[in-house]
């Protein structure tokens, strides 16, 4: 591609009018995706983005490339549909903690399970924003919104758990107020080969506003995340002098320069969901960062392979004897 072709982020920008609240994070996520894939000049005619329902859902209308704006919960099962019929399309979904964990819960498990090749970029504003601020599926214990008046009596999901647990070759967590950081795992993602989980924390400016503040506000963000790097030791803190460390089945903080602080690794499932279980302590730090990256088999090509496969042992096939097949009955 010469110099002159190359692609830039404002060429992946529609024509249409973005329409989010003043200083949503969903300006931040738009952007960073668009930067991304400037970056690695991915073709706007090979990709797809599919969405279901919510603020995160206008998505489609705002990128100049192929989108799909489907209905609630069902954007996996769309973007599973075109990535199988056509494997040469980049299929993004974008969806929301409760378009993608709640009515589109059982498409999001089955996706990850069956690693087909798609981004998933799940916006997690711990609200429904588009309704008008009902509760949502990782909404904390204890939210008080219009469907909660006293208080939310459920136990939230994590994401990053449900991606893992589910099979997903691909998962990651980042922030709509780290833009760089969030370029970064997005990249990351989009060359990965599989399903490809990412959520955000993304800020909901008139429902939930605040709803990170305890872990991503300047003044505590050191003490209170911690950066996960492929091999690298988990240390944290304003003057990186914490680290975490793997005693028996628990994770405990330790000081840095203890030689038993544990090291990430993203091929390791247990590492990963360790990591995940940070989020059900308060004492511990959140972790930003690619938990796990391996590769599998696809869907997408495990289907074809076996299309070629039984086309070579028995032919293309004609369609009046799959009509006429003897496993047929007649009514007569």
């Amino acid at each position: 591609m010469s110099e002159m072709q190359q692609l830039k982020a404002k060429d992946y920008k529609s024509d249409q009018e973005v329409r989010w609240c003043p200083g949503c994070g969903d300006y931040s996520i738009i952007a960073g995706i668009q930067a991304t894939l400037a970056k690695l000049q991915i073709p706007k005619e090979n990709l797809v983005m599919v969405s279901g329902i919510g603020c995160s859902s206008r998505f489609p209308y705002y990128m100049d490339t192929y989108g799909v704006h489907g209905i609630h919960g069902r954007a996996n099962a769309l973007a599973t549909g075109i990535k199988v019929a056509n494997p040469d399309l980049q299929v993004w979904v974008i969806t929301g903690d409760g378009d993608g964990l709640a009515i589109g819960g059982n498409h999001m498990i089955h996706s990850l399970r069956r690693n087909v090749d798609m981004k998933i970029v799940l916006f997690n504003n711990e609200i429904y924003g588009l309704t008008k601020g009902q509760y949502s599926p990782t909404s904390p214990r204890g939210l008080h919104t219009k469907t909660s008046p006293f208080g939310s009596v459920d136990n939230p999901f994590i994401p990053i758990q449900l991606a893992l647990g589910a099979g997903a070759t691909f998962t990651a967590r980042t922030l709509d107020t780290q833009p760089k950081h969030m370029k970064m795992v997005l990249e990351e993602a989009a060359k990965h080969k599989g399903a490809a989980f990412v959520e955000i924390w993304q800020n909901c400016v008139i429902f939930n506003d605040g709803a990170y503040k305890e872990w991503t506000d300047k003044r505590v963000r050191d003490e209170q995340t911690i950066q996960i790097v492929d091999g690298e030791p988990m240390i944290f803190g304003a003057d990186r002098d914490k680290g975490l460390k793997i005693e028996g089945s628990e994770i405990k903080i330790v000081r840095a320069d203890e030689a038993t602080v544990w090291n990430s690794r993203a091929e390791s499932p247990g590492a990963a969901f360790a990591m995940s279980q940070l989020d059900r302590h308060p004492e511990m730090p959140r972790p930003f960062g690619v938990f796990r990256q391996v590769s599998a088999p696809t869907l997408d090509d495990m289907v074809h392979d076996q299309i070629k496969e039984v086309t070579d042992a028995k032919g293309v096939g004609d369609l009046k004897d799959l009509i006429y097949t003897p496993d047929c009955w007649t009514v007569e």
